[in-house]
């Protein structure tokens, strides 16, 4: 079987629920922010949506970008550690029923990951992370094979942080490179920019062909303050970007060029998962046929749709009819 992406994360279950700006306040939280957290205080956190409604999903940002390109019928894989539990169990089953290609051995001890993540009101995500065994991801689960038979692998940036996970990172880079395969990686979040610019300005400058970040990591990864002009530096270094930008499109350089993306208006319920969708659909588009310009469109209809909703799957997805009619007339 070959594949037209190789996904590589953290396995996570994401356990989402709508709650009020009180309910943050009383976990002394900060609003949209990412903060990692232990077992007894992800227990905790979870123990108190008791009765409210919840949304449970396999994800974790690579995960959510591979599934955004299943569901436009686009093939994956995807390498991430998960538990011998019931919430790896549910992982696993819920990959597969998209007809994502899950190889890895379980861990033998331990639990599957979870993400909460809080939605307030005005559709911001605050996410409480407990990596669990997907930190324990190692060069060994990654496999040659299912690279060398892939179009592009996808890494996201969160692994850098593990020396195990971040080993895992780069062995499939280097396997993909010496198979001819393209390689994609997200900066996954601003913190990782401000934590480890130079060595993502060295994957930049290496072996990275694909480049996906939103506004808040192009500015701090170039340091300037124009997001076209932020692009077109990154450019120099990296042969194709993507840079998201929230309601107002996002920006794409291929092949020297500038090529501007409208933004399409949604009332916005839950951010969460926007730009995991936005690469999905980019991916699906680039290695199906489609133009850089028509992979950005259909792209930026993905995400305005992913965030009308709650969760970052798509409940009202793209027939291919949908498709074919979005990038009909974009060349």
């Amino acid at each position: 079987m070959s594949y037209d992406v190789y996904g590589v994360g953290n396995a996570l279950v994401d356990v989402q629920a709508r709650v009020s700006d009180d309910f943050l306040q009383a976990l002394g939280l900060n609003k949209g922010i990412m903060t990692l957290v232990d077992d007894t205080a992800q227990a905790g956190v979870i123990a108190q949506l008791n009765g409210t409604p919840v949304n449970q999903c396999a994800g974790g940002s690579a995960a959510n970008t591979i599934v955004g390109l299943a569901e436009f019928g686009g093939s994956a894989a995807f390498v991430g550690k998960v538990a011998s539990d019931e919430i790896g169990d549910f992982f696993l089953n819920d990959m597969r029923s998209l007809g994502v290609d899950y190889r890895v051995p379980r861990a033998s001890s331990g639990q599957t990951g979870t993400c909460a993540v809080l939605i307030t009101p005005d559709a911001q995500r605050t996410m409480l992370t407990n990596l669990a065994v997907s930190t324990s991801l190692s060069p060994a689960d990654i496999d040659e094979k299912m690279i060398a038979k892939s179009k592009y692998i996808y890494v996201e940036g969160y692994l850098l942080t593990g020396e195990s996970t971040k080993q895992a990172a780069y062995r499939a880079m280097s396997l993909a490179k010496s198979h001819g395969v393209k390689v994609a990686f997200t900066a996954s979040d601003p913190f990782l920019i401000n934590m480890l610019r130079d060595e993502i300005w060295e994957l930049i400058t290496g072996p990275v062909d694909l480049f996906f970040c939103n506004e808040e990591e192009a500015k701090s990864l170039t340091g300037k303050s124009d997001p076209v002009q932020c692009a077109a530096m990154i450019h120099e270094h990296a042969e194709n970007v993507a840079l998201t930008l929230g309601a107002n499109g996002s920006i794409l350089m291929h092949g020297g060029e500038t090529i501007p993306v409208e933004g399409v208006a949604v009332d916005a319920i839950d951010t969460t998962g926007a730009g995991d969708m936005y690469a999905g659909a980019l991916l699906y588009g680039i290695t199906s046929g489609m133009s850089w310009h028509q992979a950005g469109h259909l792209a930026s209809h993905a995400a305005a749709r992913v965030v009308s909703q709650l969760g970052a799957r798509l409940e009202d997805k793209f027939t291919s009819e949908e498709v074919r009619e979005l990038v009909a007339n974009i060349r």
